[in-house]
């Protein structure tokens, strides 16, 4: 199964590509209304998030990956050094905007840049602290025509953290991890100065 999995991507590229980045977008906001437990999936948002990934994330994915390779082929240190670097400057900024503002489009917010001038810088520092440590090894160790498909494995864990983002954070990774461990109880300790 692997070899003809292997095989369809090496001659249907783009189309393989494209179609699993938007299958892992999707399911990245299934995880995200999973993990808020809510007891009805909105496929509708569903859908937006799988078009702007379909759309543009795919394609936006597949193109600079191949442009990438072309520009500085191999993976010397220095030649992978480049490409992270360059993914993450040129790139990352502006997947994440499309992404906030697409879905704001989707959604029909009067201001469509609303959640993009309060989550963006937030989210490109918390993708820094993922995406280049991703994408080195995409440089690294998998083979070019499979380079989307690796970048968007590992989008699902992001695209389940922008859904959230977008819905319900503000684009740190903090906020994230405290909405998806739950609230804990904290004991509150007496101060010293307090009367006991």
């Amino acid at each position: 199964m692997r070899t003809v999995f292997l095989e369809k991507v090496k001659r249907f590229p783009w189309l393989t590509n494209v179609t699993l980045y938007r299958c892992l977008f999707a399911g990245g906001d299934c995880a995200h209304r999973c993990f808020s437990r809510k007891d009805n999936i909105d496929w509708a948002h569903t859908r937006k998030v799988a078009l702007v990934a379909l759309d543009f994330h795919g394609n936006f994915n597949f193109f600079w990956m191949r442009a990438l390779e072309r520009l500085f082929p191999g993976t010397s240190a220095g030649t992978v050094l480049r490409k992270v670097l360059l993914d993450q400057t040129v790139a990352a900024p502006v997947v994440n905007s499309v992404f906030y503002t697409g879905l704001s489009f989707l959604d029909g917010k009067d201001d469509m840049f609303q959640d993009w001038r309060e989550k963006f810088l937030n989210t490109y520092r918390t993708g820094l602290m993922y995406w280049p440590f991703v994408q080195f090894l995409n440089f690294v160790l998998v083979p070019p025509f499979l380079r989307t498909i690796f970048t968007g494995c590992c989008g699902f864990l992001w695209a389940t953290f922008l859904c959230f983002s977008q819905q319900n954070g503000d684009g740190t990774v903090s906020v994230a991890l405290a909405w998806f461990l739950g609230p804990q109880q904290i004991e509150q300790v007496p101060e010293d100065n307090e009367v006991k």
